[in-house]
């Protein structure tokens, strides 16, 4: 008889879908990425007649799929190494042979896809820059914009299904997102007539960032929501095309708010406010002003459309539960097949005090029972992003190992408003391992975590802050797990995807041989020589964010000197689409973590 699957292996393996999407044209032909078969790829489900059926099977796995306008077809982005550079392609929705999607435009890497009937608009950028390129009627794709910086169709959300933010529902005007007034973290906002690339409209809030978030989906209203963030903080704003008026909305919320749709007649919006790590959804009325609360689980919204009839679906999860996609009045939309997960133990927001008396926010997961554990320091990757109450296997695998898990949203962390966000921006490598470091004396002056059993871990910028800790404070951790990491900074430029290299501009203030100083003093490798713990080093071999090979350089220092260490490479790029994969990676991870910190199990 074989033996039972552990608990953190079936959060793994439970089967999760994003939130289906379709076009305004064809609301009942469904498209959704789920991992049923144990690898993401695509599905549609046709809601008339309830059928439902797979799309894609690629080794690689497929993370990005939307129907085609009139819902005949479904559209994805194909990699077919992990680098995640590819081309479109289109299938029929009810099965058939696929093709690529739009003739005349290059492969490279994916910049965004907007579609109006009879119009596709698409974004691809490869090492000789940015450029967009717009189809008319199934004509071959032509270039209509192109710039050495960061260009893209404008979208909130990256992989948000059927975009809504780049064509207007007409098709008559294309939002663009463009860094030539600032750089990829600030971007501004150009529109332009996606059939001759002429400029219509910009908005440009110096130094602050902007995003396009959804047009109206009233053909002919020029309407087309903003996001900007001249109060702090990310707020919706109304740009009237037709006028040239900006309208910034006035709302008393703290925190993040977003626009993730509108009411079908144009009168409403659908804001989703993210605060301390949690979403709240609401229906604003555009003419009144009026916002009503929509009840929902406390946790995060990734995804939330509204439905013809008004209806709002989206897609709930907490760090106890898995992602489920419901309705407003919580039923169950889409239930995929196969076994739910079993509840992982609750996040418990947390705040404490960094050195400079500033408030850093987080979350802290605990076994049962009574402290003080072994302790992760668990760092999310970015940096602009952040740590949310959110579906987390592998913070919960660390829990039933025995672990504390502290998660912390260090300065540079999206979500508590621009200062925070820019606090990195040519000081990379310092704010963050001060807030980490409050964090941990915070969880054991509580009698959370114990001092001597820490460990630091994470996941790209996670893994660049896991080196800059293992070198910069080594006294302070047991071990360190260093997932996709950054370890040479000034390595790997060439192998870096044209976007992180316009992310890294944004951050550093320049490419890292513009800015030698800042890679003196914050540069892994030149710390490697101070490590004193095992390092565990897990490595895409097609990884286009972090390159390999500045990963071997660092991995070579720890080598000259014997300095025990490990590594688990796998075959793809900066993260895994296929289940099996990411279990291998969690099961290689509790080994390493069992044979170095003491008293804890490998579950």
């Amino acid at each position: 008889m074989s033996p039972p699957i552990p608990a953190w292996e079936r959060r793994y393996r439970a089967p999760v879908t994003t939130l289906p999407d379709y076009s305004p044209h064809a609301p009942d032909r469904l498209v959704y990425v789920g991992t049923e078969s144990g690898i993401y790829q695509v599905h549609t489900w046709d809601r008339g007649t309830g059928s439902r059926r797979q799309v894609t099977n690629h080794r690689v796995g497929v993370v990005d799929g939307l129907p085609t306008v009139d819902g005949e077809g479904v559209v994805y982005w194909q990699d077919e190494t992990g680098d995640e550079s590819g081309q479109w392609f289109v299938q029929p929705f009810h099965g058939g042979q696929a093709r690529p999607f739009l003739e005349g435009a290059p492969g490279g890497w994916s910049e965004g896809i907007a579609q109006a009937p009879g119009l596709v608009a698409a974004g691809i950028s490869g090492r000789d820059g940015f450029g967009v390129y717009v189809a008319v009627d199934g004509a071959p794709a032509k270039e209509i914009a192109r710039s050495t910086e960061s260009l893209r169709i404008g979208e909130q959300e990256v992989d948000a299904g059927f975009n809504r933010a780049g064509l207007s529902a007409d098709g008559s005007l294309l939002c663009l997102e463009h860094a030539e007034h600032g750089d990829l973290i600030h971007p501004a906002l150009r529109v332009v007539d996606p059939r001759t690339g002429a400029e219509v409209g910009e908005q440009w809030d110096d130094g602050l960032a902007l995003h396009s978030a959804c047009w109206s989906p009233v053909a002919g209203d020029q309407r087309l929501v903003i996001i900007h963030e001249r109060e702090g903080e990310d707020r919706p704003a109304i740009w009237d095309l037709t006028t040239g008026e900006r309208t910034d909305l006035r709302l008393d919320l703290h925190g993040l708010v977003e626009v993730r749709d509108w009411w079908p007649d144009g009168g409403a919006l659908l804001l989703i406010n993210l605060y301390e790590g949690r979403d709240q959804a609401y229906r604003y009325d555009v003419s009144s002003g009026a916002l009503v609360q929509i009840d929902h689980p406390s946790g995060v919204l990734r995804y939330a459309r509204v439905r013809p009839d008004g209806t709002v679906w989206y897609r709930h999860e907490s760090g106890k539960r898995q992602p489920r996609v419901l309705d407003e009045h919580g039923e169950q939309v889409l239930r995929p097949e196969g076994e739910r997960a079993p509840d992982g133990r609750p996040f418990v927001s947390w705040q404490f005090q960094n050195p400079h008396g500033q408030t850093v926010h987080g979350f802290c997961v605990t076994p049962a029972g009574d402290g003080p554990f072994p302790v992760i320091m668990l760092v999310h990757g970015g940096p602009t992003w952040l740590d949310t109450d959110r579906w987390y296997p592998e913070a919960q695998a660390y829990v039933d190992a025995g672990f504390a898990v502290g998660m912390v949203n260090y300065r540079g962390s999206i979500g508590y408003g621009r200062e925070w966000r820019d606090t990195l921006i040519g000081n990379v490598g310092g704010p963050e391992l001060e807030d980490v470091n409050a964090g941990l004396a915070d969880l054991v002056a509580r009698g959370i975590a114990d001092p001597e059993r820490a460990v630091i871990a994470g996941w790209s910028w996670g893994g660049y802050t896991t080196l800059m800790e293992l070198g910069m404070h080594p006294e302070l951790w047991i071990c360190g797990v260093a997932g996709v990491p950054v370890g040479d900074y000034e390595a790997g430029q060439e192998e870096m995807s044209p976007t992180l290299l316009a992310y890294d501009r944004a951050l550093l203030g320049g490419s890292p041989s513009d800015v030698p100083e800042l890679m003196r003093r914050r540069n892994p490798i030149h710390f490697a020589d101070r490590v004193r713990v095992p390092v565990l080093f897990v490595t895409g071999e097609h990884d286009s964010r972090c390159p390999p090979a500045q990963t071997w350089n660092y991995v070579d220092k720890l080598k000259a000197r014997n300095h025990p260490h490990e590594v688990y490479l796998f075959p793809t790029g900066h993260g895994s689409n296929d289940i099996d994969e990411e279990v291998r990676q969690q099961r290689a991870i509790l080994d390493f973590l069992a044979r170095h910190v003491p008293g804890v199990s490998n579950p």
